[in-house]
């Protein structure tokens, strides 16, 4: 780079004074050696091609192309410390440094003394490297783009309406801040992450918040992630998450979706790294590739038919595996210390309870011949139904076993089911029974609610309500429709029976 004329720097005390030629516009790359600088940290994963930015931020690149003459005491115009910085910003004016980038055939000028004052980094390098750094610092791995809002924050040019930060940008920004060590350009980056998480981008947010160390931006993300697991297991960004951030989704005790869905998301990923690394898949490739997550995923809250029917002839489990599941199924008291699949339940929602009797209308001697009592129900919203509320004995506490299901009742598909005992106190009070995980139902749509009960004859309700409208507060109301479910309901109706409470989430 030629030097710039000293004649320019002052003619007469009166008239304005031009600056270099090269005044706020990046002269252009010269062949000479330059510090190809280290960096700490790896590139972005997600790094946006710098022809993304090209047409907003047309009107930028434009501004730094032209040349510039500051008057002579141009420094008395500037009110502020700050204000006379920043008008140094990707200026020639007085620059004892140049930065080359590989998307940009120009070189950004700059000030080592601002950079230092900045930056912990910038002063590491220009004092360790004194004697041997050269007018030009190479920097493999930023865009042009995100260097320049990097530059202008250490300047204070807070108003250029350049030092902008969007979703295009906001990870090349901040993977800069970070490997400069500038905390609060750090800050902003975060801050607007965190503001603008979505379940679109959560999944992409919590992979960079990793690598980052974010620990506060990836639970926010995760807590996204829980509420609306069903949408994000369906992303194609899920299959581009690394094992680490895969395996963090899978420790969560509050993610809101079956067990199965996650079992098929999960080789669903699998597959995928397979293909990507040109990989033969097998099941033994596939068991290989999940590694610690294989583990994470909880078995016993699958039923036994999806166990049955996916997993177990899946070929990745292992006979010791298999057998030890279906025992806990089988032998759940026996044999859950043998399983070494975790059976914690994961709920992530709020609770609310529709009762379908008016208060107090309840009736004693509802008798049980091994028959299904069945409501048939539908809602207008989608939601997850944790469990049903039932009666229990009209004399003295007894435990009842107990075998509940739910129903799509246009494909009579078994949604869920479980086989389990409660224990009634002999009171018309309503005794929660629970699936193994919430399970999602969709607006509009009629499913069957059952319970078969094993013991003495129970408490019943009368004076049924057809429609029902919930008010769950902050979450809004859900209105539910109750009808007639035919076939065996061991006389169970809208206006009297069994299954009074339904037990769903938001």
């Amino acid at each position: 780079m030629p030097k710039a004329n000293s004649s320019s720097s002052f003619i007469s005390p009166h008239p304005p004074i031009p600056l270099p030629d090269h005044h706020n516009h990046p002269v252009p790359r010269r062949s000479s050696t330059t510090l190809n600088e280290a960096s700490s940290l790896p590139p972005p994963a997600n790094a946006v091609s710098s022809n993304t930015h090209t047409t907003e931020h047309e009107n930028d690149d434009n501004q730094n192309k032209q040349i510039i003459s500051l008057p002579f005491n141009w420094q008395a115009s500037k009110s502020s410390l700050n204000d006379r910085i920043s008008a140094l910003c990707l200026n020639e004016y007085m620059a004892d440094i140049h930065f080359e980038l590989p998307d940009s055939d120009e070189l950004i000028p700059a000030h080592k003394f601002v950079l230092s004052v900045g930056s912990c980094v910038f002063e590491a390098m220009f004092q360790r490297n004194n004697d041997t750094l050269t007018s030009i610092i190479h920097v493999p791995d930023m865009e042009t783009y995100a260097f320049r809002i990097l530059l202008r924050f250490l300047y204070g040019d807070y108003s250029n309406p350049s030092l902008s930060i969007t979703h295009d940008t906001v990870m090349s920004i901040l993977y800069g801040a970070k490997k400069y060590c500038i905390l609060g350009l750090e800050r902003l980056c975060v801050d607007f992450l965190k503001k603008n998480i979505s379940i679109e981008n959560a999944l992409i947010l919590l992979s960079q918040a990793r690598l980052f160390d974010e620990a506060q931006l990836a639970a926010q993300c995760l807590e996204v992630i829980d509420k609306n697991a069903m949408y994000a297991l369906q992303t194609p960004e899920l299959l581009d998450i690394d094992l680490d951030t895969l395996m963090a989704i899978l420790k969560r005790d509050t993610l809101g979706v079956r067990e199965i869905k996650l079992w098929q998301t999960c080789i669903a990923w699998a597959k995928n790294k397979c293909h990507n690394t040109n990989q033969i898949v097998t099941p033994d490739m596939i068991r290989q590739t999940l590694g610690g997550a294989l583990k994470l995923i909880r078995f016993p809250l699958m039923s036994q038919e999806e166990f049955a029917q996916g997993p177990a002839q899946s070929g990745i489990l292992t006979d010791k595996e298999i057998i030890s599941i279906f025992l806990y199924f089988n032998l759940p008291a026996k044999s859950y210390k043998l399983c070494e699949f975790d059976d914690e339940p994961r709920s992530t929602f709020k609770e609310y309870i529709v009762n379908r009797f008016r208060e107090g209308e309840v009736e004693h001697r509802w008798s049980y011949s091994d028959a299904f009592d069945r409501i048939r129900f539908k809602c207008d919203r989608r939601l997850l139904i944790a469990g049903y509320g039932l009666y229990g004995s009209i004399r003295e506490p007894f435990e009842y076993n107990i075998h509940i299901q739910l129903h799509h009742l246009d494909s009579g598909r078994i949604l869920g089911e479980n086989e389990t005992t409660f224990m009634a106190d002999g009171s018309s009070s309503t005794f929660r029974v629970s699936f193994k995980e919430p399970l999602e139902i969709q607006q509009g749509e009629y499913y069957v609610a059952s319970a078969k009960l094993k013991g003495p004859d129970s408490f019943y309700g009368i004076s049924g309500l057809r429609r029902i409208t919930h008010d769950c507060g902050l979450d809004g109301k859900v209105t539910f429709h109750f009808a007639y479910a035919s076939g065996e309901n061991n006389g169970s109706n809208v206006d009297d029976g069994q299954i009074p409470e339904i037990i769903f989430c938001l």
